[in-house]
């Protein structure tokens, strides 16, 4: 298994309603893409303040390395990626196995 994770950090002119319909966009992708099988997301809520700036966590699980590879060209993600790019500050990515589980 292999569990995707994408913190999101926003332009400032980004409405709140834009992040929100693209968090919902982003969290779509399960249905749309089948290698995808199981999504969770939330908005930060940490009172530790060592979010620097990042305010979305998507954390998307698949069964394996070739499953997150499909997903990364797959034109569902790619179409979203392009309607996130015009609001998006920055972007931070990790990919792990989780411990005790191979690839």
């Amino acid at each position: 298994m292999i569990r995707h994770v994408v913190l999101l950090r926003f332009k400032d002119e980004a409405s709140a309603a834009q992040r929100s319909e693209l968090a919902l966009a982003f969290a779509g992708l399960k249905r749309d893409i089948a290698q995808i099988t199981a999504m969770e997301w939330g908005v930060n809520a940490s009172a530790e303040g060592l979010d620097k700036g990042y305010t979305h966590c998507f954390v998307a699980s698949f069964a394996g390395t070739a499953e997150r590879d499909a997903y990364l060209p797959h034109p569902a993600h790619q179409a979203f990626v392009a309607q996130l790019q015009p609001w998006l500050a920055d972007v931070l990515v990790v990919d792990y196995t989780p411990a005790g589980e191979a690839a």
